[in-house]
């Protein structure tokens, strides 16, 4: 199997020959910094351009509503002054959709590098796992692009943040951001599945592990988390 010259060249190749990427950054360091720039600048321009578009007065309003709607009005006064400033929620989304993405991949770098364990032979550490979880996470790119257009598109500047995850079930299913579902519809996105099938191709090129278990190992944590927080709803 020839193997990937740059880094640029593996962006491409990761749509459709991830097993050439994996099998070179498994000997290549310093490359995953180039998914995670482009995650990062790709996944902020959307937001950016929704707190552009969007009018603020309305958007101020259905936050409130959808996280304060239970609360006595006093308590909503507060969340809605909390929510005054256009560009003060622009950077605590900004901010805060980074963090959980790097948050989230840290935490997928420690689950894979204590499953791997299973395989002697492989000797991968933590970084090298985080680093491979930037390189599986670049779907998230595709859905970043489908948020731009859905903005772009736009002709009511009453759109809902749902918006910048059209790829979401929440999206697809138009699910109400006042239902206790709403979070957990924001969850499932179609680029998960993606990113599922990355991880079981990057595994067998890293570890010796059949086929069956790279599968699992890759599919597991997200069909239990969607499982627990569903039945934590549900009871």
């Amino acid at each position: 199997m020839s193997q990937v010259s740059h880094p640029f060249q593996a962006m491409k190749q990761i749509f459709i020959r991830p097993n050439r990427v994996f099998a070179t950054i498994k000997d290549t360091h310093n490359w995953s910094w180039i998914p995670f720039i482009c995650i990062g600048v790709l996944g902020a321009l959307p937001v950016y351009m929704y707190f552009d578009f969007v009018d603020f007065a309305w958007y101020s309003e259905l936050m409130v509503q959808s996280v304060a709607g239970d609360l006595s009005p006093a308590e909503q006064n507060i969340v809605r002054t909390s929510l005054s400033n256009q560009e003060q929620s622009l950077w605590m989304t900004l901010v805060s959709s980074v963090f959980v993405v790097i948050i989230s991949n840290a935490v997928l770098a420690l689950y894979l590098n204590v499953v791997t364990k299973a395989d002697e032979e492989c000797v991968q550490g933590y970084t090298d796992w985080y680093g491979f979880s930037w390189w599986v996470s670049v779907p998230a790119i595709i859905g970043s692009l489908v948020a731009m257009t859905v903005v772009l598109l736009a002709t009511d500047n009453q759109l809902s943040p749902v918006s910048l995850s059209p790829t979401s079930m929440a999206f697809i299913f138009d699910v109400d951001m006042a239902s206790t579902w709403s979070s957990f519809a924001q969850s499932i996105r179609l680029e998960s599945f993606w990113v599922m099938y990355l991880v079981a191709v990057g595994l067998s090129q890293w570890t010796q592990l059949p086929a069956r278990k790279t599968y699992i190992i890759a599919v597991a944590p997200y069909i239990l988390i969607w499982l627990v927080w569903a039945l934590f709803i549900l009871l």
